[in-house]
C-alpha cells in the first residue's frame, strides 16, 4: 500500500465508480451509531415520563427526526466511499451534535428546544457540506451531489429559525422541516430518488440498519436495569424479579425474530417501490421496538399479582403488534429468507397481533402474570414456533 492509497487520503467516490466498495461499516460510522444509545435512551426516558396524548407524539416526532438525522448520514455513506481527514472532521462534529440534541431531549419541551432546533440545524448543514464537498472533488458529475446539498442547506436553515420562534409555532415549522426532508427524496420529477446513481449499497445500508435495531433493543436492558436499580434491588420481591426475567427474556427475543425474519437481508431489488417500502418499514419498526423497550421497564413496578400498569401496557400492546405488521412487511421486501418465510408466515404474525390486542383489553383487569403469560404468548410464539417446524423436519429428514 502506499502512502496515497491511505485510509485518511481516501476522497469521496460513489460507489458505482469503485471497483471493491467493500459493503462492511466503517469505524467513523459505528461510532456515530453508537452514540444513538444515549440519543435513544434518553428518547425512551422522554416517553416514560410523557405518558399521555401529547407527550406520546412529541415523543414520535422526535424520534423520527432522530431517525432521519442517522438516516441521511447512511445514505450518504452508502453512496460515496469516504475516509479521508476532513470527512472523519465532520462525522466529528455531527456526532457532537448529536450529544447537544441527546442532551435536549429531556427538557426539549421548555429551555432544552432551542438547543434541539440547533443541533439538528448543524447536522443537516454538515450533511449538506459532505454532499457539496463530494461535487466539488469529482465525485458526482451529475447534479444528485449538488442538489442534496442545496436541499441540505435550506433545511438547516428552517430548522435554525425553528429555534427562535414561540411555541407552539417553533414546533409546526420544525416539523413541516422534518417532513420536507422526505419530501425531497419522493417529489415526482424534483425528488433526488429519481437519479440513476441514487443507489446506495444495498448491503452496507442492511448492515447499519441491524446494527441500529440492535441499539434500540439494548435500550429496553438500559431501562429496565437502570429502573431496578433506581427502586433497589434488594427492595423488591421475588415476583418483581421473576418480571424482570421475562423483561429481558423479551427483549432477547425482539433480536432474535428480527434478525431470523429479515435483520441484515438486503432489499431483493432497486425498484423506487421495493427501496421505499424498505425505508418506512424500517422507521416503523425501531420505533415499535422503542416503545416495547420503554414498556418492560414496567415489570420493575409490580409483582406477580398485580395489574400492570397500564399506561406502560398499552405503548407495550400497541409495540408488539405494529412490530410484528411491520416485520413481516419487510420480510416481503428482502431477499435470500425464502427458507425462513415458511416458518415465519403471515399466519403467525397474525396470531401474535391478535394475542398482543387481546392483552392490550384485558391487562388493567387482571394480574400482571396473566398479562405477561397472553403478551408473552404472543412474542415468544414468534420464536418457537419456527423453531418447532424446523426440529420437525429436521428429524423427518
Amino acid at each position: 500500500m502506499t502512502a496515497r492509497e491511505f485510509s485518511i487520503w481516501r476522497k469521496p467516490q460513489h460507489h458505482m465508480d469503485v471497483e471493491n466498495p467493500g459493503h462492511h461499516v466503517h469505524w467513523v460510522e459505528l461510532f456515530f451509531d453508537l452514540i444513538h444509545v444515549v440519543t435513544i435512551f434518553q428518547l425512551g426516558n422522554f416517553l416514560s415520563q410523557h405518558l399521555d396524548p401529547s407527550g406520546f407524539l412529541l415523543f414520535t416526532g422526535l424520534f423520527i427526526a432522530v431517525f432521519f438525522a442517522w438516516a441521511d448520514s447512511s445514505a450518504y455513506n452508502s453512496l460515496y466511499v469516504s475516509t479521508d481527514i476532513p470527512h472523519r472532521m465532520v462525522m466529528g462534529v455531527q456526532i457532537v451534535t448529536m450529544m447537544f440534541i441527546a442532551a435536549a431531549i429531556p427538557a426539549v419541551s421548555a429551555g432544552g428546544w432551542p438547543f434541539f432546533a440547533l443541533g439538528y440545524a448543524l447536522n443537516r448543514a454538515l450533511t449538506a457540506w459532505l454532499y457539496w464537498r463530494a461535487r466539488s472533488i469529482g465525485a458526482e458529475e451529475s447534479s444528485l451531489a449538488y442538489e442534496q446539498g442545496r436541499n441540505f442547506f435550506v433545511l438547516a436553515l428552517v430548522f435554525a429559525i425553528s429555534a427562535v420562534l414561540p411555541r407552539p409555532l417553533s414546533y409546526w415549522v420544525f416539523g413541516a422541516g422534518v417532513i420536507a426532508i422526505q419530501l425531497q427524496y419522493m417529489l415526482p420529477k424534483v425528488g433526488t430518488l429519481r437519479f440513476e446513481r441514487f443507489l446506495p449499497r444495498l448491503e452496507h445500508l442492511s448492515e447499519r440498519f441491524a446494527l441500529l435495531m440492535l441499539i434500540l433493543i439494548g435500550e429496553g436492558f438500559f431501562k429496565i436495569v437502570i429502573t431496578l436499580s433506581d427502586k433497589g434491588i434488594y427492595k423488591v420481591g421475588a415476583g418483581t424479579l421473576f418480571n424482570v426475567v421475562m423483561g429481558g427474556l423479551s427483549l432477547f427475543a425482539l433480536a432474535w425474530v428480527y434478525f431470523d425474519s429479515a435483520g441484515n437481508a438486503k432489499v431483493r431489488g432497486r425498484t423506487l417501490s421495493l427501496l421505499l417500502g424498505y425505508w418506512f418499514a424500517h422507521i416503523i419498526l425501531m420505533w415499535s421496538a422503542l416503545l416495547i423497550a420503554v414498556a418492560l421497564a414496567g415489570e420493575v413496578y409490580v409483582g406477580l399479582l398485580d395489574p400492570f400498569p397500564t399506561d406502560y401496557g398499552v405503548i407495550g400492546c400497541v409495540g408488539l403488534a405494529v412490530f410484528l405488521a411491520a416485520l413481516c412487511w419487510l420480510q416481503t421486501l428482502v431477499e435470500g429468507r425464502e427458507m425462513t418465510r415458511r416458518y415465519h408466515h403471515g399466519r403467525l404474525r397474525l396470531f401474535g397481533i391478535a394475542m398482543a390486542l387481546v392483552t392490550l383489553l384485558v391487562h388493567p383487569f387482571v394480574p400482571s402474570i396473566i398479562g405477561n403469560l397472553l403478551w408473552g404468548t404472543g412474542l415468544f410464539s414468534q420464536a418457537a414456533w419456527p423453531l418447532y417446524l424446523a426440529m420437525s423436519e429436521r428429524r423427518v429428514a
